[in-house]
C-alpha cells in the first residue's frame, strides 16, 4: 500500500532543512507503516515545557530552528522530526510500528545518499547507514544501543535527525 502525507503533517515539516523534507517524503511513499508528522520545528518555550514534563531530555533540541549544519544554506532550520505511527485514524505511540517507519526512514535516506547524515532516536549513537537494512535488523539495533547504554537513557522512536549524531 502507498501511503501519502496529510496536510497537518506538510504544514509541519515548514521550517524543516530541506533534505530532512525530502527524506520525510520519500519515507511515506516506501514504508509499510503510515506515519504523520507529529512535530517539525519547535519553539524553545515547549521545549522547556517538554523538559519539564520528561518528554524530552535537553534544551539543546534539534527540533529549534538553528544555522543549517549541512552547510547548504544561511537559513534557520529545524533539523529533526517526529514521525509517529498512525493508526486506526490516530497517532499511536508504540515501538512495534516505530521500526517499519526507521527502516523506511533509513532506507529513503539511503537512496537520499544522506544517510551518513542522520541518525534516529532508537539507536542515538549511530548514523542511519550504520543500521542494519531490515526492520528486525533496526530493532535487534535498539536492543544493542539499550545494552551499550544501561540506564536512564532515552529512546525516542518516532524521532530522526539530520546533522548531528546523539
Amino acid at each position: 500500500m502507498t501511503y501519502a502525507l496529510g496536510q497537518r503533517s506538510l504544514a509541519r515539516l515548514e521550517g524543516v532543512h530541506p533534505v530532512l523534507v525530502a527524506v520525510v517524503k520519500r519515507a511515506i511513499e516506501i514504508t509499510t507503516q503510515d506515519f504523520g508528522v507529529y512535530e517539525g520545528v519547535r519553539t524553545m518555550e515547549r521545549q522547556r515545557k517538554l523538559v519539564a514534563s520528561g518528554a524530552s531530555k535537553t534544551l539543546n533540541s534539534m527540533h529549534i530552528p538553528a544555522v543549517d549544519r549541512l552547510g547548504h544554506t544561511t537559513e534557520r532550520l529545524g533539523h529533526a522530526v517526529d514521525l509517529v505511527p498512525w493508526i486506526d485514524g490516530e497517532f499511536r505511540w508504540e515501538w512495534g510500528p516505530c521500526y517499519a517507519i526507521a527502516f523506511a526512514v533509513r532506507s529513503a535516506a539511503a537512496q537520499l545518499e544522506v544517510a551518513d547524515k542522520m541518525n534516529w532516536g532508537g539507536v542515538w549513537d549511530r548514523w542511519m547507514h550504520d543500521l542494519p537494512g531490515t526492520e528486525a535488523g533496526m530493532k535487534l539495533a535498539v536492543k544493542q544501543y539499550a545494552a551499550r547504554h544501561p540506564g536512564p537513557d532515552f529512546l525516542d522512536g518516532p524521532h530522526f535527525q539530520i546533522g548531528r549524531k546523539g
